[in-house]
């Protein structure tokens, strides 16, 4: 597992603004390999989902995992994920085998919420391919997206979230285009 990394200097602030031109920069960047669905990892990658989703006219669909058991501004990764089979299982039921898949969420800190998300589909639904896509990137992941909006080094505050009961907010400067790691999409073993 990778260390995230805190710099302690702030809290970036996403926009509702920001949200919003970063989730029409993925949607844009999968018009090309429109996914049978997109999948949100609850909480921070369901309206997430539900934008880019609406803007490639494909269904939305919100997967449970849990990796930070508390809720706060730079709480330790516990380097377990929890993922809620009962919900998941009948969330995926619906979804063809051997589609593409495009897996979002708000931030990927370590990449482990990713990983188990991606295992799970590869058990359950065995996609014929899974793509991943985040608003944030913690610089010291290493996980291989497909495609983020910024690299940051510290909390990030989310428009869905209460707002952080202390640290500086600055606003992440505005994204003008995705980062991304050229490669193939990702196929069941």
């Amino acid at each position: 597992m990778t260390t995230r990394i805190f710099e302690n200097r702030r809290v970036w602030q996403l926009t509702q603004g920001e949200f919003l031109a970063a989730a029409c920069l993925i949607a844009d960047a999968e018009a090309d390999h429109v996914p049978a669905a997109v999948l949100g990892i609850a909480r921070g990658g369901v309206r997430l989902a539900e934008v880019v989703a609406e803007q490639l006219g494909v269904p939305a669909v919100v997967v449970r995992a849990r990796h930070n058991a508390p809720v706060g501004i730079q709480q330790a990764a516990t380097g377990r994920v929890l993922l809620d089979h009962g919900h998941n299982d009948g969330a995926l039921a619906a979804l063809p085998a051997a589609s593409s898949l495009l897996v979002v969420d708000d931030i990927c800190g370590s990449g482990a919420t990713l990983h188990a998300i991606a295992e799970m589909l590869t058990a359950t639904v065995g996609p014929s391919g899974v793509r991943t896509a985040v608003l944030c990137r913690n610089e010291g992941s290493n996980y291989p997206l497909d495609s983020w909006g910024w690299d940051v080094a510290d909390w990030v505050h989310f428009p869905w979230e209460p707002a952080p009961e202390s640290g500086r907010l600055e606003a992440l400067p505005p994204l003008t285009r995705l980062r991304s790691q050229p490669r193939a999409p990702r196929t069941r073993a």
